[in-house]
């Protein structure tokens, strides 16, 4: 079975600024699910997908994405906790970071560059996933979607209002506006 593309929810819908409900039902309806979301996230060009970024209220992500030794990890985590390290074993990484739901705007946003994500698979069996590079970033950066967050919320207020600007650029860019009176 393969995934239908759906589109990328943005940045100022009601869904991305709120927690997402825990999956109950690890049936095939979760699985159609994921095989949109990875369809989406490969349309898109990205190297993970939470469900509210293409409108749905549930705590699933997928990601796609390469390691800090550029070996690429695929996978699904249902109903993620975040395990990040602390005290003398916490390195941040400060490499710029972008969203699909808030395309044509990046920036640094400084995170451990390590971490560990437990929660099931499709089947809701126990996963945990342990991520350096890019997979540490990304696990961060979809567990943070799943509770309301997304990497803008993490800036300062200049660099956000930057952010946002050129999304806003972007986004007028990408979607002109038509001729008078159309609609």
């Amino acid at each position: 079975m393969t995934g239908v593309a759906r589109p990328i929810t943005l940045v100022g819908t009601p869904v991305l600024h709120r927690p997402c409900r825990p999956v109950e039902r690890f049936d095939a309806d979760l699985a159609r699910l994921t095989e949109d979301m990875f369809a989406s996230m490969y349309a898109a060009q990205g190297v993970g997908l939470a469900a509210n970024q293409i409108g749905v209220d549930l705590r699933v992500f997928v990601y796609d994405c390469p390691d800090a030794g550029d070996t690429y990890v695929k996978g699904v985590i249902v109903n993620p906790t975040l395990e990040l390290p602390a005290g003398p074993d916490r390195e941040l990484d400060d490499s710029e970071e972008g969203c699909l739901s808030v395309p044509g705007a990046r920036a640094a946003v400084p995170r451990p560059d390590r971490a560990r994500c437990h929660g099931f698979d499709l089947t809701g069996a126990p996963v945990t996933v342990t991520g350096t590079g890019l997979l540490a970033r990304c696990l961060q950066h979809e567990t943070d979607h799943l509770d309301g967050r997304l990497y803008v919320d993490h800036l300062n207020a200049r660099t956000r209002e930057q952010v946002l600007s050129d999304f806003a650029t972007h986004r007028a860019a990408a979607f002109p506006p038509g001729p008078a009176g159309a609609r």
